[in-house]
């Protein structure tokens, strides 16, 4: 057995007694809702079934603490932990640590997933984790809102902001002062630095820094997003919306204060709670396009994935577990018990799935389309490039800059830490 790794942690080991095993397997898991039941029951089902052990490690709710954790585990080199469960924007910053998935796992099987989500997890021709679950942005909407003011689902941002200003006009002639027509992330963090790529990318500006590592952000079409966001803080959007997290903004949505709200496929469950004042009320839509030829629908990539220690005493054993876990079958038993989306298109049809989830279907067009942020082609400096993005794109939004000077400062920064694009 390996030596006890965090005081903190909680091991769960699904080896029974009296049972001989070929090897244990220790899986690094979240336990954020029921994320860690559902990572256990999976292990505990790859082990019945490959004669192997496996742990269960619980890691914190935070993100930020996790990969802090993480990198305390992976930079001395210890093989306590196998498997990582990490996020969509860590390949780069912690892929020298995993091993290349490729040898393990066949072409066919990587290639039943969404391809922006492996292009996301490939870092220098390697595959450095394999797709788990996936998120996309979506614009919520209350559909009720619609119907009343004969309204169709916004395609385009400036049919958002025609629709939005008119139901919220409506809304506080009818008694609600409070009420606003569309609520999103608009603090200085990384939920800032996806709205922007959706932004920017969405109307024909680039995804900030091209795959070739060029930094393209500053340009005239990136310039006008950034603009248009702008102007609808104090008009369509509650001033305070430059504090607003993923939370803040589900908040008033759910309230029944907001017509639209740009959020993750998390909110779904909890807007049709029991408890919620809008449930039965909201439905889902990609995010509008662009305006002009380069506009198209764009949401920033986000989600979880599986990716196997460097240190690793068993790496063939922890590669088959995350083949098991990331495969057809699991996958179809975490969409139905715990809705988390697949990262196989096929699941998108599939009728259990349908049956659970029946916004998925509303989902598929978003996760297809969904831009990854640069953070494989940054590596290890993606926190200084997103805080970088965010910073520009707040400068904007609060009014003390115009996205020209923003972007122009922006590119200067990004140059600048990555020696003229060559990260």
């Amino acid at each position: 057995m390996k030596r006890p790794i965090a005081a903190l942690a909680l091991v769960l080991a699904a080896a029974l007694p009296g049972r001989a095993w070929a090897a244990t397997v220790t899986i690094a898991c979240s336990s954020v809702g029921i994320e860690l039941a559902l990572c256990r029951s999976g292990a505990e089902a790859w082990a019945e079934r490959s004669g192997h052990a496996v742990e269960v490690v619980s890691m914190p709710n935070s993100a930020t603490e996790r990969l802090t954790l993480y990198q305390q585990y992976l930079s001395t080199g210890v093989a306590d932990i196998d498997v990582y469960q990490i996020d969509v924007i860590w390949p780069g910053i912690l892929g020298r640590h995993f091993v290349d998935l490729s040898p393990y796992i066949g072409a066919d099987a990587v290639g039943r997933h969404f391809p922006a989500v492996v292009a996301n997890n490939t870092v220098d021709g390697e595959l450095k984790a394999m797709p788990w679950f996936v998120d996309a942005g979506l614009l919520y909407y209350r559909a009720d809102l619609l119907d009343r003011y004969g309204l169709g689902v916004p395609r385009t941002w400036d049919d958002l902001i025609a629709a939005a200003q008119t139901i919220q006009t409506g809304e506080r002639a009818a008694g609600n002062d409070r009420f606003w027509g569309y609520v999103w992330q608009g603090r200085a963090y990384e939920g800032l630095t996806c709205n922007a790529l959706e932004w920017i990318d969405s109307a024909g500006g680039g995804a900030i820094v091209a795959p070739d590592g060029a930094v393209t952000v500053n340009n005239p079409a990136a310039a006008a997003a950034l603009d248009t966001a702008a102007g609808w803080v104090d008009t369509i959007s509650p001033p305070g919306v430059l504090n607003y997290d993923e939370e803040a903004a589900r908040g008033v949505f759910q309230a029944g204060d907001a017509a639209f709200m740009r959020n993750w496929p998390y909110a779904w469950a909890l807007l049709q709670g029991d408890e919620s004042p809008v449930a039965g009320r909201v439905g889902v839509a990609p995010l509008p396009r662009g305006a002009g030829p380069g506009g198209h629908h764009t949401a920033a990539l986000g989600g979880q994935q599986l990716a196997v220690s460097a240190y690793s005493e068993h790496p063939e054993a922890a590669a088959d577990l995350v083949a098991y876990l990331t495969g057809m079958e699991e996958q179809r038993r975490r969409a139905v018990v715990g809705a988390f989306n697949p990262t196989l298109p096929a699941l998108y049809e599939d009728p259990a799935v349908l049956g659970a989830n029946p916004f998925l279907a509303d989902l598929y067009e978003a996760v297809a389309a969904a831009v990854p942020r640069p953070s494989s082609i940054a590596g290890p400096l993606y926190n200084e490039l997103s805080s970088a993005v965010w910073t520009a794109a707040h400068r904007t939004l609060s009014g003390e800059a115009p996205a020209t000077a923003a972007l122009a400062e922006l590119e200067r920064d990004l140059l600048r830490l990555s020696r003229g694009g060559r990260w």
